[in-house]
């Protein structure tokens, strides 16, 4: 892979500016739009109230999502225009990507937040969250976007390939899954939106310097992420507005069909969103282990737990990213295998951490109830789509707490 800006090719570099220029007016749109979706999200009432399990002292604004999907989705339509019909061709759609595929994916971000606002406004039980976000992938599955290959270090060739009803239901687990790993660990202010950032860069570097070169699709990646950098200035703590369920449901299907389309595929993608996934993956063994339900809401969580061990919400915010920055370099730097073999050592490491951050917090720190509202979706993401609503029970506000 070629890490090097001025060795680019001459399709990257052609598609340079037009990509540079979505980036910033997809961030000037949400920028602009987040305080108007806001002040519409508490006029109608979509708000998230203080409670005993929350740190908000205040209503805090849901439907976040909307604002993001105006910023990516109006950039990315522009450009497709500005690239085919007005005829500036400064990018090539690769062959294996077709129009429904493309729909799939803007098509696809519109329908996400549409079953996400659903949940934000009328708290859905987690059976109907899942039964939205299988039916999500579904559709992206209908249109042609598909899992055709796996990482597989034992193979002649590195990949393991994948097709029919195989590739189909690989594609759906991925979508689902990723959908669920943004969700459970959107626990503190910022913090889900700023991982969707650090990945959508790190899915666009990727597509720019991968072999072979895919600017069609980093264009996208880039005009994601300007739309959640936007978002971020009003997201971050302390937060004015939540993303919601609608905000969830976007970034985890738009990073998913974009890591299925692009050069990053689905290796890269897993060790961009370590921290997520593997997250996700932990809580559910150790829930599981214990005798609960894996959607048993707790305190478990990454973020849990190191506030619990005395960082501030800020601080744990940037911890997490700077991990997530690290697993952005090394994805840029290993290729094939490499990745695959990182991420595996990353969860065994992250397992490691996780027990002896728990070990220590529960002797400094009594076991109080979601003392860390943060941790009763602070960050209000979680709105519910967070595998831990799966307690299905009707919940009055938003279940990313304490997962």
């Amino acid at each position: 892979m070629n890490l090097d800006f001025l060795d680019l090719t001459p399709g990257a570099l052609r598609a340079l500016p037009a990509i540079i220029l979505g980036f910033i007016a997809a961030a000037a749109i949400t920028l602009v739009a987040t305080p108007i979706v806001r002040a519409y999200a508490r006029r109608f009432g979509m708000v998230d109230r203080p409670e005993a399990r929350r740190v908000n002292t205040r209503a805090i604004a849901r439907g976040g999502g909307i604002a993001i999907l105006l910023g990516f989705v109006i950039v990315s339509a522009a450009l497709l225009v500005a690239n085919s019909v007005i005829g500036l061709h400064f990018v090539a759609r690769p062959q294996i990507i077709h129009r429904p595929q493309t729909f799939a994916l803007l098509g696809g971000a519109v329908l996400a937040v549409g079953v996400g606002l659903l949940d934000d406004w009328f708290q859905l039980r987690a059976r109907w969250q899942f039964i939205g976000q299988f039916l999500l992938a579904a559709v992206a599955v209908g249109l042609g976007v598909a899992v055709t290959s796996l990482n597989d270090p034992l193979a002649a060739k590195g990949t393991l390939p994948l097709s029919g009803i195989v590739a189909a239901v690989a594609t759906l687990i991925w979508i689902v899954g990723m959908i669920n790993s943004m969700n459970f660990i959107d626990g503190l202010d910022g913090l889900s939106s700023g991982i969707a950032l650090i990945a959508a860069v790190t899915l666009g570097i990727i597509s720019l310097t991968a072999d072979p070169v895919e600017p069609y699709v980093a264009m996208f990646c880039f005009a994601l992420a300007g739309a959640l950098a936007g978002f971020l200035r009003w997201n971050f703590h302390p937060a004015s507005i939540f993303a919601g369920t609608s905000g969830i449901m976007l970034m985890g299907y738009v990073l998913a069909v974009l890591s299925i389309l692009g050069s990053a595929k689905i290796a890269v993608a897993a060790l961009v969103l370590g921290v997520p996934i593997i997250d996700t993956f932990w809580i559910i063994v150790r829930r599981t282990a214990s005798g609960r339900s894996p959607f048993a809401a707790d305190r478990g969580h990454i973020h849990h737990r190191l506030l619990d061990f005395g960082l501030s919400h800020r601080s744990t915010v940037l911890v997490i990213y700077a991990i997530c920055l690290i697993l952005a370099v090394m994805s840029l730097v290993l290729s094939g295998s490499g990745q695959l073999y990182a991420f595996m050592g990353l969860a065994m490491l992250f397992g490691l951490v996780l027990l002896l951050i728990e070990r220590l917090s529960d002797r400094s720190v009594p076991t109080a109830a979601g003392a860390d509202g943060d941790t009763a979706g602070a960050d209000g993401e979680a709105t519910g789509a967070d595998g831990d609503a799966a307690t299905d029970l009707p919940l009055p506000t938003s279940v990313d707490g304490p997962h």
